[in-house]
């Protein structure tokens, strides 16, 4: 198959789809792999790197695509992407639907057969493309709150582990998957007082056992949720419902009794943000100010560390993209947790809480494969 990486274009995006060597393992596998010059200037690998791994350099984002059977991403596709796929062309990337009509909407007109990271499934229930950035998107968001409670960036002055004598940083993470965990364990690294608030009693009590006691953990409800808002000097948004939009925990009339100059840092922009008053932001311009707090929006995060992210994502993302190389896509249709990647085909919708957020017509895969 011929599979092409174009250089990301979203704002501040230093990530790429495919590292050297991956590319070498695609190579390996008899595939023929083409990549934008300077592809992967972020992450240090040059031309020359991609061409020693067996790669083909082509000059631009439209060779790339117009050359491509399948793209491999990082970041969901930008209009002047989206708008040079074509039907039959395979899509394999992070995509983020639910909150974004407009990218839904491109894709569907595109009629190509576009595979999300973040609902790719594995045997044990977990998603393991979203998984490696959640971790470094968990860990970098007690990095941004610590520099978002400086007094020069606006917060609170606070230190996150305060000093001998002095009352640590107090952080609510609310969602205690894989982002708030490794926010957690940041946190708890620091010296911070953390309080994990989740809706699972299991994983409450995993939790308990993780940290031996050194985070509180509290079931989520109204009352828990405002109370430990109310005390926080940090507020890390960590919630997902797999391929929906997330549930808005906080709303605006909540600020008011927040300490003023606290931070809150929503890892779930990416899915429209678990705060009422969140809006996407970047890494040039990544905070503002909402009733006197103070709101951390990146929706890339992972892509500040684009080294440490490309290689963690290559990892995870490889073996499904091979399959996908390899078969086309009857690798979806026999490869169940690919199945559950499947976003778009043939200008239809192929996941339900997708179509369900963005109010569209949903198709089961048999009736878009048809």
């Amino acid at each position: 198959m011929k599979v092409g990486v174009p250089k990301e274009i979203k704002a501040h995006e230093y990530r790429v789809g495919l590292t050297p060597g991956a590319v070498r393992e695609y190579v390996a596998a008899g595939h023929r792999v083409m990549i934008e010059a300077n592809a992967g200037a972020g992450i240090g690998a040059t031309d020359d790197d991609y061409r020693a791994a067996g790669a083909t350099i082509l000059d631009s984002a439209g060779e790339v695509f117009a050359s491509s059977e399948m793209i491999v991403k990082v970041k969901e596709p930008q209009p002047s992407e989206w708008s040079q796929l074509r039907e039959s062309q395979i899509l394999f990337t992070y995509l983020h639907l639910a909150p974004d009509p407009e990218q839904a909407k491109g894709l569907l007109k595109s009629g190509c057969t576009a595979i999300a990271y973040e609902t790719v499934t594995d045997a044990h229930g977990g998603l393991p493309l979203l998984a490696p950035m959640s971790e470094v998107a968990g860990r970098l968001a007690i990095e941004a709150a610590g520099s978002a409670l400086k007094r020069s960036a606006g917060g609170r002055g606070l230190l996150i582990g305060g000093v001998p004598g002095v009352q640590p940083a107090r952080i609510v993470v609310i969602g205690g998957g894989v982002v708030g965990t490794h926010a957690a364990r940041m946190a708890v690294g620091l010296g911070a007082e953390v309080t994990i608030i989740d809706r699972s009693i299991p994983r409450l009590r995993e939790l308990d056992e993780l940290f031996e006691g050194r985070v509180r953990t509290r079931f989520s409800t109204i009352e828990s949720v405002e109370e430990e808002v109310f005390a926080a000097d940090v507020v890390i948004g960590a919630v997902l419902v797999p391929g929906a939009s997330a549930p808005k925990l906080v709303r605006r009339s909540m600020l008011s009794s927040m300490r003023k100059r606290a931070v809150i840092v929503d890892v779930a922009i990416d899915q429209g943000g678990c705060f009422e008053t969140s809006h996407p932001t970047t890494h040039a311009d990544p905070t503002y100010e909402v009733d006197g707090i103070i709101h951390y929006c990146v929706a890339n995060m992972p892509g500040a560390v684009p080294l440490t992210s490309s290689q963690a994502l290559n990892n995870a993302t490889l073996p499904f993209g091979l399959a996908l190389a390899n078969k086309g896509f009857s690798a979806v249709l026999d490869n169940p947790h690919l199945r559950a990647g499947l976003n778009v085909h043939r200008g239809r919708l192929t996941y339900k809480a997708v179509a369900e957020s963005l109010g569209l017509p949903f198709s089961p895969i048999e009736q878009a494969a048809a």
